[in-house]
């Protein structure tokens, strides 16, 4: 799931949820800006739906850590 050219769409787009919520979060982090809050508003219903999405790609990100690919099953990205 590194993103390579041998990966499947799913961890494509993992991998882009997974590096768009790590840049959210370092930017609440250092300057207290919480971008989907911005964009959503706190807590409401788009917002908690933007999160869980974040979240579960963060979850099979890691599973991806201990298996081969869960989508693919190839497990193609994470060799170069």
């Amino acid at each position: 799931m590194g993103g390579g050219k041998g990966c499947c769409g799913v961890c494509k787009i993992v991998g882009l949820l997974v590096g768009i919520g790590a840049l959210n979060w370092g930017l609440v982090g250092v300057f207290g800006i919480d971008l989907v809050e911005k964009a959503l508003g706190m807590m409401t219903t788009p917002a908690r739906i933007v999160y869980g999405i974040i979240g579960l790609a963060g979850a099979i990100k890691l599973v991806s850590f201990v298996k081969a690919c869960p989508c693919c099953k190839t497990g193609s990205c994470d060799k170069k």
